[in-house]
């Protein structure tokens, strides 16, 4: 009951960073149009991938609770992935765009109205700072329940409610943005050097592409069923190794659903006088407790079968 009101909550923080999110992108179209200026169109671009990754995670968070079926056996956390893929491409093509029309810009500058620039950017600074807040809470909120409920437990590093720190640090990057424009505002009524508005949006492509590469880069990852970030497959088979009764592992494979549920399966061998269901239940509990796997699928073998690679077997000293 309680998880399903902390994540109602989380649900609603969600909806608010989205409408103001997307109210902050409209009111910087219009005043790049009015004002002139690119550096305020360039962030403008950037809260819109906020805005988009705040939908995408909003998206993930309710097909996420949506039960398997007949046709999507592990459920529907591949659309998370999916997802994240078109948002760091949508980030490639607005980061091309923003750089053509910088380079054109710097050949041949427009008057821009720097006092409008201001105030726009200000606003949405703001507003990203208060977007940062309901969603940061949120995020120190579960890392602190997390500790008190699991400190028994360790952790990958790199993991946990990984949806949210990642809109949190989309957010945070596109409040970095808003300095920029607000700076090049101010240089600009001081100085007049239009030059240095695409100079500015030169520099929050810069960081736009910098959000799209990871994206793009993790996302790619999981789709190519790659060792999750903060696993090491070595790590991971010493630890299984380490549960008695087990003599070797062979055929391990480690692949992410999503950034947050870790699947495993593995060939085990076990000594003749082990249980099988025993043996799994330490398995499964010491993989849960040692890297968050909880989705695994193990088959127990008297001796290696032949199939696949051995990733270790117990020495001799280990098995006494």
């Amino acid at each position: 009951m309680q998880a399903h009101q902390g994540q109602a909550h989380l649900q609603r923080r969600f909806i608010w960073s989205l409408l103001l999110t997307g109210g902050i992108f409209i009111v910087e179209v219009v005043g790049s149009l009015w004002s002139g200026s690119l550096a305020l169109l360039s962030d403008a671009g950037h809260v819109f991938v906020d805005a988009f990754a705040l939908a995408l995670s909003y998206a993930a968070l309710r097909l996420a609770s949506r039960p398997a079926n007949n046709r999507h056996t592990y459920g529907f956390h591949r659309m998370e992935v999916l997802a994240a893929l078109i948002n760091g491409a949508l980030l490639s093509v607005i980061v091309v765009e923003i750089l053509r029309e910088a380079w054109h810009r710097w050949q041949h500058p427009v008057a821009i109205k720097s006092t409008g620039m201001l105030i726009i950017a200000v606003a949405g600074l703001v507003v990203n700072l208060v977007v940062a807040l309901l969603l940061g809470g949120h995020a120190h909120e579960h890392h602190d329940r997390d500790e008190h409920e699991h400190e028994a437990e360790a952790a990958p590093a790199g993991r946990g409610n990984l949806n949210v720190r990642s809109a949190y640090l989309h957010v945070l990057g596109d409040a970095g943005a808003s300095v920029g424009v607000i700076l090049a505002a101010v240089i600009i009524a001081l100085t007049r050097w239009m030059w240095v508005d695409p100079i500015i949006s030169v520099f929050i492509s810069l960081l736009i592409a910098l959000s799209a590469w990871r994206v793009l880069k993790e996302a790619l990852h999981i789709l190519m069923e790659g060792v999750p970030d903060g696993v090491e497959l070595e790590a991971v088979a010493e630890k299984m190794l380490a549960v008695p009764g087990v003599e070797g592992i062979h055929d391990l494979h480690i692949w992410s659903l999503c950034p947050e549920n870790i699947a495993l399966s593995a060939h085990v061998v076990a000594s003749p006088a082990t249980v099988p269901t025993e043996l799994l239940a330490s398995l499964n509990a010491c993989l849960r407790r040692a890297f968050g796997i909880t989705h695994t699928t193990l088959q127990v073998e008297g001796k290696p079968c032949g199939q696949g690679e051995t990733v270790m077997l117990a020495t001799e000293t280990e098995r006494n």
